[in-house]
C-alpha cells in the first residue's frame, strides 16, 4: 500500500538556519533516503509558502490567492510517498525521517482508484 508522508515545519525557524545547519538537515534526509530507498517511491522538498498560490472557485469563477489558504504556524515543506504493508510499518519508516523540534509529520494512506 502507498502512504503519503507530509512534512510540516515552522518556516520562520528554518529561514534562520545557517548554511551548515541547513546542509546537516539535508544530509539527514540523504541518510534516511539511503536507509529506506527501497520503500520510497518519490519525494521532494517544497519551496517556501510565499511562493504558493491557492485557487478557489468563487461565484463560478476561479480566483487566485497568494500563499497557502490555511494560516498555520507549520507549513507543508515537503513529502515522501512510501510503500508499506501497513500503517504500522509506515509509522515505523516515517519515524526515521529527520524531524526537528519545530516540525511534525502526517501520514495518510493513498486511495487506490
Amino acid at each position: 500500500m502507498k502512504y503519503m508522508v507530509l512534512l510540516f515545519s515552522d518556516e520562520s525557524i528554518e529561514t534562520r538556519m545557517n548554511e551548515d545547519e541547513w546542509q546537516a538537515l539535508l544530509e539527514e534526509h540523504n541518510v534516511f533516503g539511503t536507509r529506506f530507498g527501497d520503500k520510497i517511491l518519490s519525494g521532494e522538498p517544497l519551496d517556501r509558502t510565499p511562493t504558493a498560490k491557492t485557487l478557489r472557485r468563487v461565484n463560478g469563477s476561479i480566483t487566485t490567492f497568494d500563499g497557502p489558504f490555511a494560516e498555520t504556524k507549520e507549513a507543508l515543506g515537503g513529502y515522501y510517498v512510501i510503500e508499506a504493508e501497513s500503517m504500522d510499518e509506515a509509522v515505523e519508516i516515517a519515524s526515521h525521517i529527520p524531524l526537528s523540534d519545530h516540525g511534525s509529520t502526517e501520514i495518510r494512506p493513498v486511495m487506490e482508484m
